[in-house]
């Protein structure tokens, strides 16, 4: 399984939210390429970075038009200072030039999430053009209902049906976020994203909640080859987790099953 470190950005900044809530932020630095470099000196091969200000989905009139833009800045900012590092980016982004636009800016692969329940035509075209390795879907759910415009509006869809839904239009990996653990260090949802994993064939990233290492280990031991792995973002920057130990922990079963 793969660690991603979280670097969530809200107007340049690298901040943590508790449930995706606005107003319940805590800011970790002023300088994301500052923390992307930390992350990697501790092993992360891969970077999970997310525009929380692109998220929220302000209209191109909003005064927060310049924080998209700036968060923008930052993941170009990102890419240079760990430039062999890939970077799965999201937050807003709803359209092909948004796609492009942050692939030129460093992204590797682009996570979808308020367009796949609005417009999933759009993602079958994005899988045509880009191709399945470099767009992901975010399936983010509350009570197994799918929420969309930065958490703030729940549809009837449910997590699975969703997902069975963007495999079948070409979608292999997605990011599962349970909202209601996400910033809460309330522990991580094992239950919830291997029935995602074993009921869509998708290759799943579990998101939300991570407390401890022992969330590591439970999803380690549970994991197939439809886990792909985890993002911890709240944990690390607590220090309740260490990075150089939930990466150890989270390779051991590939490492393992690898001289099987």
């Amino acid at each position: 399984m793969i660690v991603f470190p979280a670097i969530d950005l809200r107007g340049g900044r690298c901040v943590r939210l508790r449930q995706g809530r606005e107003k319940d932020e805590t800011v970790y630095g002023d300088d994301p390429a500052a923390v992307a470099r930390r992350w990697v000196a501790q092993g992360a091969r891969w970077l999970h970075v997310v525009n929380l200000d692109g998220a929220f989905g302000q209209s191109p009139h909003s005064p927060s038009l310049s924080r998209r833009a700036i968060n923008l800045q930052r993941l170009a900012e990102i890419r240079e200072a760990a430039p062999e590092t890939p970077i799965q980016f999201g937050g807003g982004v709803r359209s092909l030039p948004d796609i492009e636009t942050a692939l030129h800016l460093g992204a590797t692969r682009v996570i979808l999430g308020t367009v796949a329940v609005q417009d999933p035509d759009l993602v079958v075209k994005a899988v045509r053009r880009f191709g399945a390795e470099q767009i992901i879907v975010g399936i983010d759910a509350r009570d197994d209902r799918v929420a969309t415009h930065g958490w703030r509006q729940t549809s009837s869809t449910t997590a699975v049906a969703l997902g069975r839904e963007m495999r079948l239009r070409g979608v292999t990996h997605a990011v599962y976020t349970d909202i209601a653990r996400d910033g809460m260090l309330t522990g991580l949802n094992v239950k919830a994203t291997t029935a995602l994993a074993h009921f869509t064939g998708l290759r799943v990233i579990a998101s939300g909640g991570v407390a401890s290492l022992a969330d590591v280990t439970r999803l380690q031991e549970r994991a197939t080859g439809s886990i792909e792995g985890l993002i911890i973002g709240q944990a690390l920057y607590t220090g309740a987790v260490s990075l150089p130990e939930a990466i150890r922990i989270a390779e051991k079963k590939r490492l393992g099953s690898a001289q099987t």
